[in-house]
């Protein structure tokens, strides 16, 4: 019994440790939570309610653009703007605040659509247009038959055209506001007006800032053209706050930091060089509650403007190009034939770095509002559309006939027409005797480039009687020789869009004899420029560009900063040709100009600057905008080109021009290409005298 007892007494002491223990372990655990909430449970609770925003501050400026001897070209002009940054406002909040500033300042609404306005009804009106919804209407939304958006239609559609006619001319200017503020993306601000903002407008909204939440004044930017219309086609477009991002491109720019609404280069150099010219904007980063409300901003990055781009271009040598190809057109459309002749290009190049000094292209248009003939500039055309050409390729044809083994220094054929069995002869313009090559490239001898092809072909002329090739692969072989000097191929200059040029398909013979004086493939002005060069400078094919220098922008000035970034000149290759046969074909380049019997002594022949070159005229068919006039029957006609350097040693400037349908018939007085090139080269060298 005692030892019962016993046993009984020290299991209540034992449960009693216990229970104390368990109390004290609640009463620690207690304490600790009660401590943590009432010590650190604010700050917990702002922990687990904030997040982060990474925010957009007002717009830089692009970076500007020079030419050659650093006048401004594109700038930017600052205007005056109004902003809208939406911070996660409600959509009865913007109203609101679209109403305070529509009393304040003067919005234009011809942007605002028949959609707008019935929403913005539905917006003001919330009973009237619930009740434009059946009860039966109702049952199907409840069964899920019809869902919310079919609802908000139904409400839209049933909208008279007397209760649009409710909006007065204030709330059409309060919905005009409330678009820009819907237009915009959180924390981005969004422009609500730029263009004719008054002194008044800033000064009232700037004091009322206060009661607009998310409305701010600002400068903005705008493109603007010193020298007008000038090469304006090349310098590009940049997209306006509405456009934004490119949809095309929509994820590549996303992926680089910009905002939907940013503003980018969408043509040209604005478009090419966006990465240099864009401006690097001040990012604040934006703490916020859960409910979208700022509770701390923290500036992180400063703004940076755009670097600027020094350009190849001479603008003086550009203006003087344009008013030389705008002059001779016109000049060409009184002669009889030329009723389709409405495009002229000159390129000028340095053949020794690649540089553009001048891109020129004059188009004809026919104005739909006043049917009058009007000149707009097409410098774009100069390395985005190809033509025959004609004899200009017949340096390149030479050099090929030397590297293949066709022919050799000295070579001599007699340049009596060639008459493949059931075609037309194929000849020069008039019998020019037994040629060598330098007098071929003279006197542009046909005969003598169809000879070289039919050994670079190895075939065997006999007259009148079938011509076949043993080489399959003389076409190819001509191709890939023509394009080394940058025929036929892309230039690669700094610029979107270059095209390479028609490849005819067919591989017979007489195609050969076609392509070798320019008569089957197309080039582009560009292309003949390159191809000038290459054979100026003695064989090194030079990548043309027409970015000079990339400089830092200084802040508020039209100086020029310091250099950025300085474009070498880039060889794409060098001709694997002996010296000796780059020298004859310069020799015959400058008989072609300098000795009487060549094909444009009578322009040349008198100029001082010791020019060479090669004149061209295709026999080609009309492929312009009238051509579906004509069905399945292009009328042909006749394009013009020439290519030149000066001086004959030592060139400092190439010079190709292209005139495509120059005119229709076989004899016209029309010489467009050597009135324009004899101008270009006058020009160059009197300004260069400056």
């Amino acid at each position: 019994m005692e030892q019962q007892k016993k046993k009984k007494s020290h299991f209540p002491f034992r449960l009693n440790v216990l229970f104390f223990s368990v109390f004290l372990l609640f009463s620690i655990l207690i304490l600790r939570l009660g401590f943590v909430q009432i010590v650190y449970g604010e700050n917990f609770k702002r922990d687990l309610e904030r997040k982060e925003d990474i925010t957009i501050s007002n717009p830089v400026p692009r970076g500007k653009m020079f030419d050659r001897h650093y006048r401004v070209i594109v700038n930017n002009t600052p205007r005056k703007a109004i902003t809208f940054t939406n911070q996660g406002y409600s959509q009865t909040e913007l109203l609101e605040t679209a109403e305070k500033l529509a009393g304040l300042i003067e919005k234009t609404t011809e942007k605002v659509t028949d959609r707008d306005q019935r929403d913005f009804w539905v917006l003001k009106n919330p009973k009237r247009a619930e009740e434009k919804i059946t009860k039966q209407e109702h049952a199907l939304y409840a069964a899920k038959k019809l869902s919310d958006i079919d609802l908000y239609r139904l409400k839209l559609e049933r909208i008279t055209e007397a209760e649009l006619k409710e909006i007065s001319d204030r709330d059409m200017e309060v919905l005009a506001i409330y678009k820009e503020f819907n237009n915009g993306y959180k924390f981005s601000p969004q422009i609500v007006k730029n263009e004719h903002v008054t002194d008044h407008e800033i000064a009232v909204v700037s004091e009322n800032l206060q009661s607009l939440p998310g409305v701010d004044t600002t400068t903005d930017w705008e493109r603007t053209y010193p020298f007008d219309l000038t090469l304006k086609s090349l310098l590009g477009k940049v997209t306006n706050s509405e456009e934004g991002l490119p949809a095309e491109q929509l994820e590549y720019y996303l992926s680089k930091g910009y905002n939907r609404n940013d503003r980018v280069g969408k043509s040209q150099l604005e478009f090419q060089y966006e990465e240099i010219l864009r401006g690097y904007k001040s990012k604040i980063r934006n703490v916020t509650d859960k409910s979208g409300n700022v509770i701390e901003s923290h500036p992180i990055t400063d703004g940076k403007n755009g670097k600027d781009l020094v350009l190849t271009i001479d603008m003086d040598l550009q203006k003087a190009i344009d008013r030389i190809i705008e002059d001779e057109l016109w000049a060409v459309k009184k002669l009889p034939g030329t009723v389709l002749t409405d495009r002229a290009y000159v390129v000028l190049m340095d053949p020794f770095t690649g540089e553009i000094l001048a891109m020129s292209g004059k188009k004809m248009i026919k104005n739909p509002d006043t049917g009058r003939t009007e000149m707009i500039d097409d410098a774009l055309g100069t390395f985005t559309t190809t033509y025959n050409v004609g004899s200009t390729v017949k340096g390149a044809t030479i050099l090929t006939g030397y590297k293949t083994g066709a022919i050799s220094p000295g070579t001599t054929f007699d340049d009596s027409g060639i008459k493949i069995k059931d075609t037309p002869i194929k000849k020069s313009y008039a019998y020019l005797g037994r040629l060598n090559e330098i007098s071929a490239l003279k006197k542009s001898s046909n005969v003598y480039m169809f000879h070289t092809a039919i050994r670079m072909g190895k075939g065997h002329y006999e007259y009148d009687k079938p011509l076949n090739f043993n080489n399959p692969m003389a076409f190819e072989t001509i191709r890939n020789s023509f394009a080394s000097f940058g025929l036929g191929t892309r230039t690669g200059i700094d610029l979107p869009n270059e095209q390479t040029g028609f490849k005819g398909t067919s591989k017979l013979p007489g195609y050969l004899l076609d392509l070798v004086i320019g008569q089957y493939d197309t080039y582009s002005a560009m292309q003949l420029a390159q191809y000038i060069s290459t054979i100026a400078n003695g064989g090194n094919r030079m990548q043309p560009h027409v970015v000079k220098e990339i400089r830092n922008a200084p802040r508020d000035t039209d100086e020029v900063g310091p250099v950025f970034q300085e474009m070498n000149p880039k060889v794409l290759n060098t001709i694997d040709m002996k010296k000796e046969w780059m020298n004859r074909v310069q020799i015959g380049f400058k008989k072609v100009m300098q000795e009487p019997g060549g094909t444009a002594y009578k322009f040349f022949g008198n100029a001082r600057y010791s020019p060479a070159g090669k004149t061209g005229t295709a026999e080609a068919f009309y492929d312009g905008p009238f051509r579906k006039n004509y069905g399945s029957e292009p009328p042909p006609v006749m394009n013009l080109s020439l290519v030149g350097y000066a001086p004959s040693t030592h060139p400092e400037v190439a010079m190709a021009v292209l005139v495509p349908w120059a005119y229709q018939g076989e004899k016209n007085d029309n010489r467009a290409n050597l009135k324009i090139g004899r101008r270009v080269m006058d020009t160059y060298f009197r300004l260069k005298k400056r």
